[in-house]
């Protein structure tokens, strides 16, 4: 049955689903991966689409921005609609020197300064992770040579913050120290839902930008299109 966020019908949403922020870009990878692809729900302009790949089936959703509007979308995803992974599609600003633009980041695991999983169990800092099986399928289809993945494929942790334009001074310099890789703005949110519900998911990021070194970030419009490594293995998870 349909929820306030998602019009869909039971059975309409795939096991799996790609999730990027942008609705446009989830319509843009629909349209990319499944030529079968029909859209299953619109609601608030955040599109959702199902089709198949390679005769599996797979849906694509927006997510909106930030660790909030993630929350309500899995969570609806995960306990109405039958969804059992969801895998995060999206942008990350790098801060380790070891990742440049153009990287793909496998997250295995998300730091954050949100409130939203301390609520969870109280006196406990939650661990929020990624599903290993699912990063996993995600690292060994980069060592695939018919994977084509032109940038370097890092796992390891990342920041998701809940401000995009303040940040503490030095503190980013001191999440680089302790090697985190990248920061973004969901990942936490989404693994704190998955263990709520028991279920599976992971975030594979594509590097637009370097918050420690500006010279070669990516253009507007090059976010929107340059996610093809990212996306690969995004897939590959997702039917692993």
């Amino acid at each position: 049955m349909a929820t306030p966020h998602i019009a869909a019908a039971p059975g309409d949403f795939a096991p799996a689903v790609l999730m990027p922020g942008d609705p446009r870009r989830a319509q843009r990878i629909a349209e990319i991966l499944m030529a079968d692809a029909r859209m299953i729900t619109d609601v608030r302009g955040m599109l959702g689409f199902t089709g198949t790949v390679n005769g599996k089936p797979l849906s694509v959703m927006g997510s909106g921005m930030g660790q909030p509007s993630f929350t309500i979308y899995a969570t609806e995803l995960f306990s109405q609609f039958g969804v059992e992974r969801i895998i995060r599609v999206g942008t990350i600003g790098a801060i380790s020197p070891k990742v440049e633009v153009g990287d793909v980041v496998v997250a295995t695991g998300a730091h954050t300064d949100s409130s939203m999983n301390q609520l969870r169990i109280p006196g406990i800092n939650f661990s929020a992770v990624a599903d290993f099986h699912l990063a996993q399928a995600a690292y060994e289809a980069s060592l695939t040579p018919q994977a084509g993945v032109d940038g370097t494929v890092h796992l390891g942790t990342v920041i998701s913050r809940d401000h995009f334009y303040f940040t503490p001074q030095g503190q980013t310099e001191a999440l680089a120290a302790y090697g985190v890789l990248g920061v973004e703005m969901e990942a936490a949110a989404l693994y704190g839902v998955a263990a709520e519900y028991g279920k599976q998911a992971l975030a594979v990021l594509t590097v637009s930008d370097h918050l420690l070194d500006h010279s070669g970030d990516m253009s507007a419009a090059e976010r929107e299109t340059r996610f093809a490594d990212s996306l690969r293995l995004a897939v590959a998870a997702a039917h692993s």
